[in-house]
């Protein structure tokens, strides 16, 4: 079983970003899952392109993204990403889009495929706090996940969806909520351990019989 891992880099002007600090601590391999684990530029140009790109590379079972939300003191695992950009500061490429749809054509919202239910469970019993999340924003991390849904609109065979975690005590300096790191890791880890049981029980998913023929990004 293979699961894709991502994480955005700092953004905003912050020097660490949670998310990418949990990605780097995750082992290479759960058991029998084997991770996957990249970092995705906070761009909303390139997050969601680049990620189909490692899709097709490596063929995953599932899609875990991870995000930091600085105001949550949950993991919360998006139950929707909606189908429009609304940054309220730049991206990392200068990037500030107001009121403007992430696709033109698309639907107005697209469900996680992950059992967001199941995941947030799965994370309270690891004893670290979690709630399923009615909205990702609309910055750059519902962005990637409308984006990533968008590519597997038509491959049921993986499963796909958000993650937010709280920013780290030495983020917030004592100012907002947070999570020491070692919480946020074992939550993410309870959660893929959902994930993998999801992906054990559904036939077309752990034997998918289609995969993607490759394509080449720019810089990728």
């Amino acid at each position: 079983m293979k699961i894709l891992v991502t994480a955005f880099n700092p953004f905003g002007g912050e020097e660490q970003n949670a998310a990418e600090m949990v990605l780097q601590r995750l082992p290479e391999k759960i058991g029998d899952i084997e991770l996957v684990k990249r970092i995705i530029p906070t761009e909303f140009n390139t997050c969601d392109l680049t990620t189909a790109v490692y899709i097709q590379k490596y063929q995953p079972n599932a899609v875990l993204m991870l995000g930091q939300a600085a105001s949550r003191a949950q993991l919360t695992p998006e139950r929707v990403a909606i189908n429009v950009d609304d940054a309220r500061i730049p991206d990392n490429a200068g990037s500030q889009p107001v009121d403007k749809p992430i696709r033109p054509d698309g639907p107005a919202a697209y469900f996680s495929t992950l059992p967001i239910r199941a995941m947030a469970e799965a994370i309270q019993a690891a004893g670290v706090p979690a709630a399923i999340s009615n909205s990702a924003g609309t910055f750059v991390c519902n962005h990637l996940m409308y984006g990533v849904l968008h590519f597997l609109r038509d491959t049921p065979w993986i499963l796909a969806g958000f993650l937010h975690v709280p920013i780290t005590p030495e983020q917030a300096a004592g100012k907002i909520p947070s999570l020491p790191i070692e919480d946020i890791e074992r939550g993410v880890l309870a959660a893929l351990e959902a994930i993998a049981a999801a992906v054990r029980a559904d036939p077309k998913v752990l034997h998918p019989r289609k995969r993607f023929a490759p394509f080449v990004l720019k810089g990728i």
